[in-house]
């Protein structure tokens, strides 16, 4: 398969997109969105985020080294990006928003009662790493909507409707699994064919076909060759990156 090269980019895509509540010493509360978070241990349960120092949730977070991750779902795509794009400098986003804010357990900050899974974290270390400071953080409680639960205790989060951030734009998770941990190895042939259903269902998909064969026709397409350039693919990339 042909490549395009770029310089030092981070491509990692799609990532989950959450919004972060937080709270001042003052008692001022504020959400902002972050896509650049992930879990970074087991024992004890941590997660990470990284903020730009310019941010009000920065300074809010460093006073109370508290703050609760809120996992959207589709329904709040408009607010999780208005709170992406608005300063809580100039606008009361939980009140525009109209967020039902319920206080943490485990530490002195709400969460918002509409995302069905919220998450308590207290800050362990601050990083400083250039344009963002890496907030490496204690997972100490979490919240999540019972119809999420099934009957043996498993947490369906594909029944959310949670939604990724890829690129620019957000888009939703598929309900539909198409294979598990373990399942490269699995001799359990109903375990197997449970998963390999869906598995060929989307692989045979039109938009997930991409073979050698296909990729040669396309390159050899003289419309695909004349509409085709590098530099402009590598701008769009780079203005998309610095919004």
């Amino acid at each position: 398969m042909n490549k395009i090269d770029f310089k030092g980019s981070v491509v990692l895509n799609p990532v989950p997109v959450v919004m972060v509540s937080c709270r001042s010493n003052e008692g001022k509360d504020n959400v902002f969105t972050v896509a650049w978070t992930g879990t970074i241990n087991t024992k004890p349960p941590m997660l990470s985020i990284s903020i730009r120092p310019e941010r009000l949730s920065f300074e809010y977070i460093k006073e109370t080294m508290e703050f609760c991750v809120n996992l959207p779902n589709i329904n709040l795509m408009n607010a999780t990006d208005f709170c992406g794009v608005r300063s809580g400098k100039e606008v009361d986003k939980i009140k525009e928003m109209n967020f039902t804010m319920v206080e943490g357990i485990n530490v002195n900050v709400p969460y918002i009662d509409e995302c069905p899974i919220n998450i308590e974290c207290k800050v362990k270390e601050i990083i400083p790493l250039g344009t963002h400071h890496l907030f490496l953080a204690e997972v100490v409680g979490s919240h999540i909507n019972s119809n999420l639960i099934d009957e043996s205790g498993k947490i369906h989060f594909e029944w959310a409707n949670l939604i990724n951030y890829c690129h620019g734009e957000y888009f939703p998770m598929s309900k539909e699994a198409i294979g598990k941990f373990g399942i490269s190895v699995a001799k359990n042939k109903d375990l197997i064919k449970k998963y390999s259903k869906n598995y060929k269902k989307t692989i045979n998909k039109k938009d997930y076909i991409v073979s050698s064969k296909n990729f040669k026709k396309e390159k050899n397409n003289e419309n695909t060759k004349k509409n085709f350039n590098k530099d402009k693919l590598k701008k769009t990339y780079t203005k998309s990156k610095n919004r």
